[in-house]
């Protein structure tokens, strides 16, 4: 039998997480702000969901040849991705709204995209958001062999090439791994990474198979009773590399970057920073000045804020994220903030090609603070 990974556990809180809290509920309180998403989420909701049905509608009934087919294809392997990011990902935290069936009902759009919103609870709210980068914990940071993505995994011989084979494994494997094989490994299971949960019984168990069944109509068996087989499966796949791609790459952002930290399971259990200083150097934020990708990715390039305040609606991150930085900067704290996706990326690639080499980091200052002025008071509809 397996061993069992040691219970990890924070030190005591720090005085910054008390000021914290005094800032942020100073910022809702002087505004007279609703902490959840209102009105702005629930429009959010209506514009990704009117996308992805236009998307598969045009795709399954009009395209008729490749040169339509692959545009809408890609638009909905986008519009499933924005899904994810807009609406089941608030809705999984509690963040939509103060009624809990409104949360819950977001957090099922999960359900009929592929995936499924019980399970992903627990590998996401609980553990990744709990023990951010911690080896051998956050099942995030754990793509078994094909990848090394901290200094603390085994190296390979083929990992020196994985800054080059990474995003189409992404394309390959991610999602539709992730749909038809992971969550039922992990449901037989009963663990994620060593970290054992409950498996989902009753109605629990019935919305993750009728989840399933219902994206499996909808994504090939309503498109094949109209094409050829090959040309759905082709058009599935281009679906499916997108949505990979996209998902993959915004979460390796706020990670899996040159200058966030990874953490070894402590041997005693517990962890050296306290959780606001452990979130704040295992995460990253990206382009905040870029609406256009703060709209799209629902405010996850704020991550940072968002790992603080996750039962926060997104649409607070860019206001949110200026009390982070001047806290951090009153403590002397180190907040990473990549200007623009551009250097994101070069980031993430540099490091998976410095991990999967087995060079050491390089020695370089900390990266500036992104000016805070350069960000939008709040993220629209």
């Amino acid at each position: 039998m397996a061993e069992t990974p040691p219970r990890v556990r924070f030190p005591a809180h720090s005085p910054m997480r008390a000021e914290l809290n005094r800032r942020v509920d100073e910022y809702f309180e002087q505004g007279g702000l609703d902490r959840k998403g209102g009105a702005t989420q629930l429009r959010k909701t209506t514009l990704m969901v009117l996308w992805l049905v236009a998307s598969w509608t045009l795709l399954v009934f009009w395209a008729g040849s490749w040169s339509t087919a692959i545009p809408l294809a890609i638009s909905l392997g986008l519009a499933q991705a924005g899904i994810g990011f807009a609406v089941m990902h608030d809705g999984n935290h509690g963040a939509v709204s103060r009624s809990r069936w409104v949360n819950r009902l977001h957090a099922a759009s999960l359900d009929a995209v592929g995936g499924s919103s019980y399970l992903w609870h627990f590998k996401h709210n609980v553990i990744h958001h709990s023990f951010t980068n911690v080896d051998g914990v956050d099942d995030d940071i754990d793509a078994g062999a094909a990848l090394r993505m901290s200094e603390g995994q085994p190296r390979r011989w083929f990992h020196r090439f994985q800054h080059l084979y990474a995003v189409p494994l992404y394309a390959l494997f991610f999602a539709s791994k992730w749909v038809f094989l992971d969550d039922f490994l992990t449901w037989a299971r009963g663990s994620i990474c060593g970290q054992r949960f409950p498996r989902p019984r009753g109605l629990d168990a019935v919305q993750l198979l009728a989840g399933k069944l219902f994206y499996g109509v909808w994504a090939l068996g309503v498109p094949l009773l109209f094409h050829p087989p090959v040309a759905v499966l082709a058009a599935y796949l281009l679906v499916m590399a997108v949505v990979g791609v996209t998902l993959a790459l915004v979460f390796q952002l706020a990670h899996v970057v040159e200058e966030t930290t990874f953490v070894p399971t402590p041997e005693g259990g517990e962890l050296e920073r306290s959780f606001v200083e452990h979130q704040v150097a295992t995460t990253a934020d990206f382009a905040p000045g870029n609406r256009i990708v703060t709209w799209y990715v629902a405010g996850l390039n704020y991550q940072i804020e968002h790992h603080l305040f996750p039962k926060v609606g997104h649409r607070h991150y860019p206001a949110l994220s200026r009390i982070v930085k001047e806290l951090c900067a009153e403590r002397g704290i180190v907040y990473h903030c990549h200007p623009t996706v551009w250097r994101a990326l070069v980031s993430h690639f540099g490091f998976m090609r410095r991990v999967g080499r087995g060079l050491p980091r390089a020695l370089a200052p900390a990266p500036a603070l992104a000016p805070v002025d350069a960000q939008p008071a709040f993220i629209a509809a």
